[in-house]
């Protein structure tokens, strides 16, 4: 009987290591959780996998997810863990369960329904609440078993609260002692092991009924509480959602500010208005010479419009907030569809006009210009010409009627995609032209495990690899090892997880198998599969002959094997300082 040397062997594949390197052929060995021979060396598999043709790369790192509740109940961390993820960063956007009260859950269940699009009944339904603290929250889903690793942020919004209580809810300047407390309650949660601190300051985040969240009114000494919690604990990272009421100048000084005190890296989110400011141009410059400078700041970007998707079936439809559509809103789709299909019914609706408190939901759902069929493939980079309104006009027609025939196809199941922030350039794509190449961005964005009805954008690597990597413009091409650096290495490295990202020896067995010539993305469909009934958005992949987590196959052509690896990833490895990453 042969001797095995080795628990998985994967045999003859093109390696793209992570690194940014070129491409070889290769094997790889994994024994227990790790990687410990890669190219050619003596020794066969318990397991083989023929690899021949195909692409392997490290395990993807999304750094921008909100599994947050999803964790607590499932065990797959779906969408994200169908599309070569390994590992995701959740607590994003300064919003989460933890740090929580008894009598502050409430708050923070209707919070995520407001900022995150996930429906109430389903948190009231699914989270155990078998926490108070930050320290707490990260034991309890230390419990938990996952098809992927997660790791942790402390968010903002629900620390202020728990520190502050009802003056925090309503937005009231902190005092002294609030602050102090603020900043050890971060230094804990780092200490605990949270990889870093999130807030926001974005006007869309508002709860359902319109009410902004409580840190969009934070000034700039309670921020910098936070980052003097990192300094204390001498770890994390700051993650922040931006305040567009800055000018480009002041966002740069104050991230700038935020490093300095900290000591710590710092990332952002950053997208393309679609007002034509060239703000995010001015903070680029500015945070490629504070990088120069030793401050470690890097914007998280999404390489393509953010894909706001609407149909009678999701959260948003350009007749929603109509008056004469509330009664039928909560039908089960057919009845809806049936309603619909009324005459009367529809020649109220088009008299009509929305109503609604939520601003940014009653922007999308007003806005009917930059509607488009989102086809299967899905096509996230229409001509705007092609849209459903200049179509109509094209043939004398209203674009309302037309739109509201699009809803009702295929019994009501029809998906239309509304492109969002980074819509400028020719066919949508001058993000990806003005992002993917500069040295300071990180993906991100992907926002798995939130906006259930709304988005579906955890797709984000295979997006990539289909797009961007086979574009047919060379000019606009990213060239498959930046690619998968980006997507691997340069995230995890971002959030201090220096054991994967790669493929190399001694580094944890974090890998997929990529069948690259038949990598096809699939357009996102609802399911009704989460507590209480409630529905997501959900979307697959072909061409991911295998994913495997700390050694252990999950995926095979795309379906889970049952295989439960992924476990909290704890700060434990902490993320280099300013100055170390400066001198790397």
């Amino acid at each position: 009987m042969a001797q095995h040397n080795y628990d998985l062997v994967i045999r003859g594949g093109t390696i793209v290591d992570g690194s940014g390197d070129d491409p070889f052929v290769g094997d790889v060995a994994i024994l227990g959780r790790h990687i410990v021979a890669v190219g050619r060396f003596e020794g066969i598999g318990r397991e083989e996998i023929d690899a021949a043709g195909r692409v392997v790369t490290p395990g993807f790192v999304d750094i921008h997810t909100h599994y947050d509740g999803q964790i607590t109940w499932e065990n797959r961390l779906a969408p994200s863990s169908g599309h070569g993820v390994t590992t995701v960063v959740m607590g994003n956007c300064g919003v989460g369960f933890a740090p929580a009260r008894p009598d502050q859950r409430e708050l923070m269940i209707k919070m995520m329904e407001g900022v995150e699009d996930i429906p109430e009944a389903v948190m009231s339904e699914g989270l155990p609440w078998n926490w108070e603290t930050f320290p707490d929250y990260l034991d309890a889903i230390g419990q938990r078993h996952a098809d992927i690793d997660f790791a942790a942020q402390l968010p903002h919004n629900p620390l202020r609260v728990y520190v502050m209580g009802q003056r925090g809810a309503d937005c009231e300047p902190p005092t002294p002692e609030d602050l102090a407390q603020m900043r050890a309650l971060t230094a804990e949660a780092i200490r605990a092991g949270a990889v870093g601190v999130s807030t926001t300051r974005h006007l869309a985040h508002r709860y359902r009924d319109g009410r902004n969240v409580p840190t969009i009114s934070s000034e700039v000494a309670e921020l910098t509480a936070l980052a003097e919690g990192l300094r204390d604990a001498g770890g994390g990272v700051f993650e922040i959602l931006g305040d567009d009421r800055l000018s480009g100048e002041e966002t740069v000084a104050l991230l700038r500010d935020l490093v300095e005190t900290s000591g710590r890296p710092l990332s952002f989110t950053l997208t393309q208005p679609a007002n034509g400011s060239d703000r995010w141009r001015v903070i680029l410059d500015g945070i490629a010479q504070a990088n120069a400078d030793g401050l470690p700041i890097k914007a998280q970007v999404m390489p393509r419009p953010v894909g706001i998707l609407i149909g009678l079936d999701l959260s948003l439809h350009p007749f929603a907030f109509h008056p004469s559509f509330k009664p039928i809103a909560h039908l089960p789709l057919a009845d809806k569809v049936a309603a619909l299909r009324d005459p009367d019914l529809r020649r109220r609706l088009m008299r009509e006009h929305s109503d609604d408190p939520h601003a940014f939901f009653k922007s999308v759902v007003d806005d009917t210009e930059w509607l488009f069929p989102l086809g299967d493939p899905p096509n996230y980079h229409p001509a705007l010409e092609d849209s459903i309104a200049a179509r109509a006009r094209r043939a004398g027609l209203d674009p309302r009627e037309v739109i509201y025939d699009a809803l009702l196809e295929d019994e009501g199941r029809a998906v239309l995609y509304r492109p969002s922030a980074n819509r400028i350039g020719e066919r949508f794509e001058g993000a990806g032209q003005a992002f993917l190449k500069d040295p300071n961005v990180l993906l991100g964005l992907s926002d798995g495990g939130a906006h259930y009805g709304m988005i579906c954008d955890a797709a984000l690597p295979t997006y990539l690899l289909t797009h961007w990597v086979g574009h047919p413009d060379p000019a606009k091409r990213v060239e498959l090892p930046r690619a998968i650096r980006m997507l691997a290495s340069d995230t995890a490295r971002a959030v201090g997880f220096h054991d994967r990202g790669r493929i190399a020896v001694g580094l944890k067995a974090d890998i997929n198998v990529i069948d690259l010539d038949h990598l096809r993305l699939h357009p996102p469909r609802p399911v009704y599969d989460l507590p209480a009934g409630g529905r997501r958005l959900m979307q697959a992949a072909d061409g991911y002959d295998a994913t495997i987590v700390s050694g252990e196959v999950t995926y095979r052509a795309g379906r889970p094997t049952g295989a439960l690896p992924g476990r909290l990833v704890r700060s434990s490895i902490l993320a280099p300082s300013a100055h170390e990453l400066a001198e790397a």
